[in-house]
């Protein structure tokens, strides 16, 4: 048993045994107040963290009472509304003009709810914070709707609830759509998030130029981190797993020739010993001591050097911590300028963000041991203790190099400030190579001719430094030149294919799931013809960034990747374990090919499609859109003239549903719309995912909140209720009404789920299954008119 698990154990017996003296017994009563109690609460204090601080001078004179109040306050809940998406600003108006102002004048368990507010220092007020703790909109019946909206847009990825002093890296960094930028350690991936939507900054541009490779070394934190990307439907994204230390050099072919991979951009957001937050995670308070520091600032280092070794010439990196401690902040941004010699500089942002309120980064600090002892130099230090103490964590002596660093131009929020986390933040900006890396590497295709056909390219050098060559004997040439022939011929043949898979367990070890190979599409696939010419696709389609993840077998699904990321691809495959990248376009139906094409679209990517697709859009009005989100299988009757008309000539298949915004009328929704659909004989439905068709609906005005609370009751309802409530009702249906339940009945028959609606099954067997049970049904109620069965007959349903 554990120290903690005694002192609870303790705790427990000693409340008991004062229920009982108070009279309360040891009964049943008792007992469940005692579970009641949960455990201790923990005591935000810490001596040494106060003693540590105080000492170091980092609050200003006078504020240190309102710096440890703020500490001992939970931290507000803050939300980001991505700005990615042109419809960023309806989500606004909504959550402004319908949830924020259902909040005023109302109380939580005695509570006065204050009014969010937008954060003042975050461009476009799409970044807000509020009084209200996770846990009162979790459980508060007055706020389960504004909690039900939250939820519901999370996960269509329009709101991430994020920590306010974690949007700070990605604004600094400054993305353009071009920029090539790399997250060393992204996982969980809120800051990751950040960055595609500025990379999207123009939605008219389904592909920028630039792209994303997010990066972790957790390998179940990639998943995490692939939810979290997944959301923002990007082609242009890639979640590669390493160690961020030593990631390795990438090569790409530019203009038939290799070269290695410089990024314009690249966030070192460290690992660190979280102190700046205390506020959310409260084990922080007791298990704070300088070791953390001590033990973390050796990878934080290495990692940030590896960074800076990656960055092109120009580039910029943010390297940014959730730490208050000079030892990861100061001291390694410090030890980073000294060795550059001058390759790199810091930043000045004091412009950038006005509103934020920041402190400068200091130039003065010590070191100090979890025992408390203190060290002002390096030369202090005790010969055992030099391995838990660097000469790197120590402020420079010499004056004249301290002020060329400019540390002050480093950035530490503090939590009293502004009501949030504490954290730190440095821009580096990269003048020239690294000292011990003159020379740009560059990838050689060959050896001079006297060094045979051994191939050595400088990626393969630990920090790419120049490659050094050497004679190989006669025995080693022959040896070498039958690996190389092996080699060559497979990687030639991986190319031939186009096919991605993970690299050689000899090469590199992998942990964590095996991932299935990218095989892209070749120039020759017969797939790819049908599908051409039923979307009609332009000439311009980049049909070699299709992609499957199989290799053998019928392929399920088609991906897309930006040419960018295609050329990443078939140039590292046996260097990096990539674990996702792509979104999905099309989906393939069975039996699929009898209506013209196997393939139906997909809303996950039909942003980025759509301006490429020229056949089979319906352009929809309000209304329409307002039909095709709140009914499962609406008949064509039931659409406006214009859209009957438009459908009336249409083959059946899968269609694009494409809203456009009407100026002369500013209360309707003012952001267009995309959808997928499938269009049968009598009926016309959307495929959208269930939180994005709330989505919609919420921005047009209409009241999701009751239909779901509605929605969810009838999906716990049993098969049994649903028949008989379908028996009792058919009497009364009229020929139309009776239709309709059928195709309802067939699609519950063959599995479809209605909050996802999608078509897994061919339009085929719903014609054929519909026929059946229209038979069923007619054989069943003879006192239905002769003229209704004779309708019957001649509608068939898709």
């Amino acid at each position: 048993m554990g120290r903690r698990a005694r002192d609870r154990r303790r705790q427990q017996q000693q409340q008991q045994q004062q229920r009982q003296e108070r009279g309360g017994g040891g009964g049943g009563g008792g007992d469940q107040a005692g579970w009641a109690g949960g455990y201790p609460e923990i005591v935000k204090e810490n001596e040494l963290f106060e003693r540590y601080y105080q000492e170091l001078g980092i609050v200003p004179a006078g504020e240190w009472d309102a710096f440890m109040a703020a500490l001992r306050e939970p931290l507000p809940a803050t939300l980001r509304i991505t700005g990615y998406r042109s419809h960023a600003k309806e989500i606004l108006h909504c959550l402004k003009e319908t949830y924020f102002r259902e909040l005023q004048d109302l109380e939580v368990d005695g509570q006065k709810v204050e009014m969010p507010q937008s954060l003042s220092w975050y461009p476009e007020e799409l970044a807000w914070h509020t009084n209200l703790s996770r846990k009162i909109l979790r459980k508060s019946p007055q706020l389960e709707k504004l909690h039900q909206f939250l939820v519901s847009e999370t996960e269509c990825g329009n709101i991430s609830r994020q920590e306010a002093v974690s949007m700070i890296p990605p604004l600094l960094l400054d993305v353009s759509p071009h920029h090539k930028i790399l997250d060393m350690c992204a996982a969980p991936g809120s800051k990751t998030a950040q960055l595609i939507e500025m990379l999207h900054a123009d939605m008219n541009v389904p592909f920028p130029s630039g792209f994303i490779i997010a990066n972790d070394v957790d390998n179940k934190r990639c998943y995490l981190l692939v939810h979290q990307a997944k959301r923002l439907n990007s082609p242009c994204i890639m979640v590669v797993n390493h160690d961020a230390s030593s990631i390795p050099n990438l090569q790409i072919d530019v203009d038939g020739r290799k070269e290695i991979l410089f990024y314009d951009r690249i966030l070192c957001d460290v690992p660190c010993s979280g102190d700046g937050t205390m506020r959310k995670n409260i084990d922080v308070w007791k298990k704070w001591t300088t070791q953390n520091s001590l033990q973390l600032h050796g990878l934080q280092l290495r990692i940030a050097t590896r960074g800076v070794e990656q960055l092109a010439e120009g580039g910029r990196m943010v390297y940014s911590t959730c730490s208050l401690n000079p030892i990861e902040n100061e001291a390694v941004i410090a030890s980073l300028l000294e060795k550059s010699q001058g390759a790199l500089e810091l930043a000045d942002v004091s412009s950038e963000l006005p509103g934020l309120k920041r402190m400068p980064g200091i130039t003065k600090w010590k070191v100090m041991l979890k025992d408390g002892q203190w060290f002002e130099e390096w030369k202090d230090v005790p010969s055992n203790r030099q391995t838990q103490i660097r000469p790197t964590m120590f402020p420079v002596k010499d004056e004249e190099k301290l002020k060329t660093m400019n540390l002050e131009r480093c950035l530490r929020i503090l939590p009293h400030h502004q009501n949030t986390g504490g954290f730190f933040v440095a821009v580096l900006i990269k003048k020239s190579p690294m000292p011990w890396n003159k020379r740009q590497p560059k990838v050689h295709q060959k050896l001079p001719e006297r060094t045979g056909n051994t191939e050595v390219t400088a990626a393969n050098s630990g920090n790419g430094s120049d490659c050094i060559f050497e004679e190989p004997t006669p025995a080693e040439n022959e040896e070498s030149k039958k690996m190389q022939e092996l080699q060559n011929l497979d990687s030639e043949q991986s190319k031939k294919e186009g096919v991605c898979g993970p690299p050689p367990s000899k090469k590199m070890k992998l942990f964590g799931f095996k991932e299935d190979p990218f095989v892209f599409l070749p120039e020759d696939d017969p797939l790819f013809h049908p599908i051409q010419k039923f979307y009609a696709l332009d000439p311009s389609f980049p049909k070699m960034n299709l992609l499957t993840r199989t290799q053998e077998g019928k392929k399920r699904q088609l991906y897309m990747v930006s040419k960018e990321i295609r050329n990443v691809l078939l140039n590292n495959s046996e260097k990096m374990k990539v674990i996702n990248t792509g979104i999905k376009v099309w989906s393939r139906n069975s039996d699929g090919e009898q209506f013209g094409c196997a393939f139906r679209l997909a809303q996950e990517g039909i942003y980025t499609l759509y301006p490429f697709i020229h056949a089979r859009i319906i352009n929809v009005c309000i209304e329409d859109v307002k039909i095709l989100l709140t009914q499962e299988n609406p008949f064509l009757s039931k659409f406006s003239s214009e859209t009957q008309k438009k459908v009336k000539d249409m083959a059946m298949g899968s269609i694009v549903l494409k809203y456009d915004p009407d100026p002369e009328k500013p209360h309707d929704l003012q952001c267009p719309i995309v959808l997928c659909g499938w269009q049968g004989k009598t009926s016309l439905r959307a495929f959208v995912p269930k939180n994005e068709r709330l989505h919609y609906l919420r921005m047009m005005g209409v009241e999701v909140f009751k239909a779901k609370r509605k929605e969810e009751e009838l999906e716990n309802k049993t098969e049994e209720e649903v028949q008989c409530r379908l028996v009792q009702t058919e009497e009364r249906m009229d020929v139309e009404d009776k239709e309709h339940d059928l195709v309802t009945k067939m699609e519950a028959e063959i599995g479809e789920e209605s909050s996802q609606s999608p078509v897994e099954s061919s339009a085929m067997e719903i014609e054929n299954k519909i026929e059946d049970l229209d038979q069923s049904s007619k054989n069943a109620n003879t006192h239905v008119s002769q003229e209704g069965k004779d309708t019957d007959a001649s509608n068939v349903k898709d």
